[in-house]
């Protein structure tokens, strides 16, 4: 199969360029081979995307919210077979597949009903015979730059509030994960959505991300990925005076407090560490517990490993399943040896499967590091694989400036039953989600969804605050009392 580029509602053709394949991390299966494209194809998509936007905007937003709807309903109707695919070209396994294609489904249908609801405001004006109002206005040509962790429902996140804002988009996924856009771009077809308004180029950050970036007529990025390419986007995308979202790393902590449900508590931990093979940006990689249940949450945390099955995601039968790639697999290998040499001590795990069924695929055992002090590597670093380490506490106001210690701020969460000191922490914990005896992930469409500090930078995916990053507001006067009045000076 031969994935091909989507411009102005067609499929373009791929011929002339360089192809590399993409493979099933799980066994190494080729399932496609997906194009290098070039600033040419996006200046294509650009200039199909300008042009169509002036029509786009002028369709009335309940109109535009219609094709939001028949869209959900298309994910719905496809959503086994789109998991399936999800599986194979990320890894993740069936179950969570399942769960980022309703994902989307969800988004679609929440977005639509923002197609009625882009609300702004009516105010008194300060002078008679006047009227003040502000409203949402659409920015134009927007760039979507996605990873390949969640390669269907970030790209919705971001695309969906665009739509429905009155935006057209460029959207360059991971080549990692080309196959989801390629489905998603048969479903914008499918549903008729017109010309233009959603235009996806395959190919690298370097060549096709920056082509974006640096494009006159791409007015907004939205960017998901690693601190160092966020980096670069945002000082690039300034350096152009465009408005950019960025939404990158984090260094998830769960709280563990003496009064905790231990049992939820491990529940929690292991699906929130571990879940996806820990390649979330929300996973949890420090266990922050306190020094009289520590003993016994590490017991039950090995224990509950045991439960674990590791392999293909296709499997129902698997818990865990592979990393994206050798260079993945690679990484987390490097950060297992760096915690091995800092001195901390290795609970469980921390080798690469290599021996059948694993031999073929990217499989790295499920990790825990315990007697990690707070100032180690793998305690300030995202490691981004399924790699935990528990730090000791003596008490609430150390569990929270440990916590706060990272340089990320994408989520967090406390195991208690005491309610005062789970006030205490939702409100001193300086991360941008926080969950009260919950693991690290979890979030829900119709809330923000992003960080502080060196997870992002003050803008949100998701929820009703999406809507900042793809419209601007303007103010407008309407006076009607028949002569010139000059605002304060008049008053």
């Amino acid at each position: 199969m031969k994935i091909v580029n989507f411009i102005n509602g067609k499929w373009t053709s791929t011929d002339d360029l360089q192809m590399i394949p993409v493979v099933n991390p799980a066994n190494g299966e080729q399932l496609a081979m997906v194009p290098l494209s070039t600033k040419k194809h996006v200046d294509d998509a650009v200039a199909a995307a300008k042009k169509a936007q002036k029509q786009w905007a002028l369709v009335p937003a309940p109109k535009r919210a219609d094709f939001l709807y028949e869209i959900g309903f298309k994910l719905k109707e496809k959503k086994e077979y789109l998991a399936q695919i999800l599986t194979k070209e990320m890894g993740k396994v069936i179950e969570e597949a399942r769960g980022e294609v309703q994902e989307g489904i969800d988004m679609a249908l929440y977005m639509a009903g923002e197609g009625r609801r882009l609300f702004g405001e009516t105010t008194p004006s300060e002078l008679a015979d006047k009227f003040a109002m502000s409203v949402r206005a659409p920015i134009g040509v927007v760039g979507l730059i996605t990873p390949w962790n969640f390669p269907i429902a970030i790209a919705t996140w971001k695309s969906f509030p665009a739509i429905v804002a009155g935006n057209t988009f460029v959207w360059k996924p991971s080549i990692e994960t080309p196959l989801m856009a390629y489905e998603m771009a048969k479903i914008f077809e499918e549903v008729g959505l017109p010309n233009g308004v959603a235009n996806i180029v395959f190919g690298t950050g370097p060549t096709v991300g920056t082509a974006m970036v640096e494009h006159p007529d791409v007015k907004v990025i939205s960017f998901t990925g690693s601190n160092a390419t966020g980096s670069k986007v945002a000082e690039l995308g300034g350096k152009h005076l465009k408005k950019v979202s960025l939404e990158m790393g984090g260094k998830n902590a769960v709280i563990v407090m003496d009064d905790a449900n231990l049992q939820l508590a491990v529940e929690g931990i292991i699906w929130s560490a571990f879940g996806t093979a820990g390649q979330r940006c929300t996973a949890c990689s420090r266990v922050i517990v306190h020094k009289d249940v520590k003993a016994e949450l590490e017991e039950r945390l090995v224990s509950a490993l045991s439960d674990i099955t590791i392999g293909d995601g296709l499997n129902p039968d698997v818990n865990v399943g592979p990393v994206i790639n050798k260079a993945a697999l690679e990484k987390i290998n490097h950060y297992v040896q760096i915690g091995k040499k800092e001195g901390a001590t290795l609970l469980a795990g921390g080798k690469v499967l290599t021996t059948p069924p694993f031999d073929k695929g990217f499989y790295f055992e499920p990790t825990i590091f315990t007697n990690v002090k707070n100032d180690m590597i793998i305690a300030q670093e995202e490691i981004f694989g399924p790699v935990v380490s528990i730090i000791e506490v003596s008490s609430l106001e150390e569990a929270i400036e440990v916590n706060n210690s990272v340089k990320f701020g994408l989520s967090s969460s406390i195991f208690s039953q005491d309610v005062n000191k789970i006030f205490k922490a939702q409100r001193d914990l300086d991360t941008g989600i926080v969950y009260v005896n919950a693991g690290t992930t979890g979030a829900e469409i119709h809330l923000p969804f992003g960080g502080t500090k060196g997870t992002g930078n003050g803008h949100r995916d998701s929820g009703q605050a999406a809507l900042d990053v793809y419209t601007e507001w303007k103010s407008i006067y309407v006076d009607y009392s028949g002569k010139l009045q000059r605002a304060q000076i008049d008053t």
